[in-house]
């Protein structure tokens, strides 16, 4: 004798299998992305404890009235302009290095989408990153200077101008990234072509030009001093040319870009 066992249907919830994932999601996934790499964790504690020593050397030198927040923040923001950069570049050329741009461009397959949560949290990451420099270089000088008159003169805008500074120069790593696709080349191209830039502005006949497109000048005057209109209409030109531009030719590769195994 033979019984029948009758088995109820299992219901799935499909209701959002189908749905693009949103743009918050994609930033924290890029975030993650940032710290999975060894590359990308290492960078970023490498640029918290340079902080710390730049600022803690700057602080010993000299005397009191000489550590105002204004000579300071001009120091200790150095490490995270310099490496923010390279930490854009990784974020982006990590989908051909790391071979995940198969996966990454399968699930999400509007290409301009991943590149807009690439730069959204690459700008989290340098506003995260000047907050933790303005924290160390304010406690510095709370310590070294305490009542020196003059001390925090023109730190709102000096904070701003360096959220520019950090902001500006992240999107410039990402944007060389996104025009080699390949993190060796963007870094060399990162560092030398600003310095072979300024060389060739020096010379007489570009005398005139060398201040509206000089972008180590634009966005380092950012942490020295309050700038003017005038330094202002600079630094926009400079950075449409190394910022803009590249950028824009950057996202028309990436979303042209065939993707290999």
């Amino acid at each position: 004798m033979s019984t029948t066992t009758l088995t109820a249907p299992i219901r799935v919830n499909t209701a959002g299998v189908h749905a693009r994932p949103g743009l918050g999601r994609l930033v924290a996934v890029e975030l993650r992305k940032m710290v999975d790499t060894r590359a990308g964790f290492w960078l970023q504690v490498s640029m918290v404890v340079l902080t710390v020593v730049v600022v803690v050397v700057r602080l010993l030198v000299g005397d009191a009235a000489d550590h105002t927040f204004q000579s300071v923040l001009d120091v200790g923001l150095q490490p995270a302009a310099v490496l923010l950069p390279v930490l854009g570049i990784l974020l982006v050329t990590s989908e051909w290095s790391q071979r995940t741009g198969l996966i990454t461009f399968a699930l999400v397959p509007v290409r301009s989408r991943v590149l807009g949560a690439k730069l959204i949290a690459s700008l989290l990451l340098a506003v995260a990153m000047l907050a933790i420099s303005v924290a160390v270089v304010a406690a510095g000088v709370l310590v070294s200077s305490p009542g020196v008159e003059g001390t925090w003169s023109a730190a709102a805008p000096l904070i701003g101008q360096s959220a520019v500074n950090l902001t500006a120069g992240m999107v410039v790593g990402v944007a060389l990234g996104a025009i080699l696709l390949a993190s060796a080349p963007a870094i060399v191209l990162l560092f030398a072509l600003p310095v072979s830039w300024m060389a060739v502005v020096s010379l007489p006949v570009f005398s005139g030009v060398a201040r509206w497109t000089d972008y180590a000048r634009a966005l380092g005057q950012m942490t020295e001093k309050v700038m003017s209109a005038t330094q202002w209409a600079h630094a926009g030109t400079s950075l449409a040319i190394w910022m803009v531009l590249p950028l824009l030719i950057g996202a028309w590769r990436i979303t042209r870009r065939e993707m290999t195994s």
